[in-house]
């Protein structure tokens, strides 16, 4: 690790909770984390608008609670916008004139420069050049969550990207694809206008696994994620990134971001913190592929150390 890498104070962020929680389960997870070493919390319902456990004001509520241990807020916007009601629902999130948006998609893109406020853009909107970035940026954008494709290598190939926060994906799993149509619920035969919150039983998702029983993907409502853990834990710090985004999951996240807080003031190597990992993680498969300009699926084992 250089000199330089250790003196850039690098932050981390939190992810939306991309799964059904109960409203208990949420609560209880955000309390627990605002004593974590967290910079950025991102709230709010990514997936799907029929997951109502909580509404705007309760995210609201955890926001301003998360603002009292001295945390960021970013409320964030469904991925996929389908209906008015869904469209209703981010304008208001869009004009809440507290906290930062992380915008989801166009229109709340659209929506968020029509207000006239900065926002941040996910990584669910594709911006693979610098023209696409020079447009949101001239629109309101102040950080950009790189869209889980593109490698080390990308990011310094875009050239400048002064005046703009760069935050990446370093541990979850990889958001792939989403659609109009609910997977978990036609898992169980169900409709998705009558899915009977069918994805509560998976509170990280539902996993698929190919005719040799191998783990493929995991489906999370309309939401396709990969099987594989995306892990850049040992991977970074990156001099280009400034934030770094941990995917919430059901147990560990103290942990996980513990080890990355390690990692980034370089207090550990990439060794200590893969095999932390495996402690935490016995049974999980992981990945880094993209992030070296490889397939996704991929576990590349050079680190920097």
């Amino acid at each position: 690790m250089t000199e330089a890498n250790t003196k850039k104070k690098h932050k981390i962020s939190l992810a939306p909770i991309p799964y059904f929680w109960t409203a208990e389960q949420v609560h209880d997870y955000y309390e627990r984390m605002a004593e974590s070493q967290v910079d950025t919390f991102y709230l709010g319902e990514v997936i799907c608008s029929k997951r109502k456990a909580l509404r705007l004001a309760d995210w609201l509520a955890i926001g301003k609670m998360l603002a009292n241990h001295g945390k960021e807020v970013v409320l964030s916007t469904l991925a996929l916008v389908e209906a008015a009601s869904e469209l209703s629902v981010l304008n208001k999130i869009c004009a809440n004139g507290e906290f930062l948006v992380e915008a989801g998609d166009l229109s709340a893109v659209e929506a968020l420069s029509r207000v006239g406020v900065e926002f941040v853009v996910g990584s669910s909107i594709n911006v693979y050049n610098h023209d696409s970035w020079q447009h949101l940026k001239k629109l309101g954008m102040k950080r950009w969550v790189l869209p889980i494709e593109h490698s080390q290598q990308d990011i310094h190939d875009f050239g400048d990207l002064s005046g703009c926060e760069t935050e990446l994906m370093v541990w979850g799993r990889l958001p792939l694809a989403y659609s109009a149509r609910c997977y978990t619920a036609r898992t169980h035969n169900l409709a998705k206008d009558d899915c009977g919150f069918i994805c509560d039983r998976y509170p990280d998702g539902l996993k698929l696994a190919t005719q040799e029983s191998d783990e493929f993907l995991v489906l999370n409502g309309i939401q396709t994620q990969s099987a594989k853990q995306y892990n850049l834990l040992a991977s970074v710090p990156d001099q280009s990134v400034d934030i770094y985004r941990i995917t919430p999951q059901i147990s560990h996240s103290e942990a996980v971001v513990s080890l990355l807080r390690k990692r980034l003031d370089g207090q550990w190597s990439a060794s200590q913190v893969n095999e932390s990992l495996i402690k935490l993680f016995p049974e999980m498969e992981m990945s880094n592929g993209y992030w070296f300009k490889q397939p996704g699926m991929v576990q590349h084992n050079a680190h920097a150390c």
